[in-house]
């Protein structure tokens, strides 16, 4: 199994192109119930973050969830603008601060829609109390693609990644197994190389479509 890490650094997918034609989005209303008298940095794009959170239906004040209480009961690491999480909270946890907390409310078309999931209703409209823990550079930062690029040639090479792909998994305790890391970086490669030149270029890498 890959660490979380590197799986979001491989794995994390672009979107689709979004074609005009569309009513607007609903909007997600957002209430700064804290703001941390220093800010760093902002939260963006790209950015992945460390978040404790509780789930409430607006409809009668139900809790569905609370990474306190449930689970390993441990903060919880997405990143932002990739559809990892809801469409609303892509939206509403945008330029937030660590140490900020927020509450969303999220209607169902940026929620779980007229389906619903599991213990949330059919066109739920959904309320989050959310602490924004820890910001770290994404996985498709320019930050990510110059620890990468070991001789700043603006690309990286089959055995910038390998390097890289070694470092990481030492980093989260897994052994260092060469012939996997080969594997896994023709893999890369395949799916990430996109002119076929045997590198992936800086844009190659951070490229996002205009949407995010």
């Amino acid at each position: 199994i890959l660490p979380t890490v590197w799986h979001g650094v491989i794995f994390s997918s672009f979107f689709m192109y979004v074609t005009g034609g569309k009513l607007p989005e609903p909007e997600v209303k957002i209430e700064v119930l804290h703001k941390p008298f220093m800010c760093y940095r902002k939260s963006k794009y790209g950015d992945m973050l460390l978040v404790h959170f509780e789930g409430f239906l607006e409809s009668n004040g139900t809790m569905f969830h609370s990474s306190h209480h449930h689970g390993d009961k441990n903060p919880v690491w997405f990143t932002l603008g990739i559809r990892e999480v809801l469409k609303g909270w892509d939206k509403g946890l945008q330029n937030m601060c660590a140490g900020e907390r927020r509450k969303l409310t999220i209607p169902p078309g940026l929620a779980y829609g007229k389906e619903g999931k599991g213990k949330i209703p059919p066109s739920s409209t959904l309320i989050f109390d959310i602490e924004l823990i820890e910001i770290q550079n994404g996985p498709r930062s320019h930050e990510s693609f110059q620890e990468m690029d070991l001789n700043d040639d603006w690309k990286l090479s089959k055995a910038e990644v390998s390097e890289y792909l070694k470092r990481e998994f030492e980093k989260h305790g897994y052994s260092a197994n060469d012939t996997y890391h080969e594997v896994m970086v023709e893999d890369i490669f395949k799916k990430e190389d996109e002119d076929n030149d045997g590198f992936i270029s800086a844009r190659e890498f951070t490229y996002k479509h205009d949407e995010l």
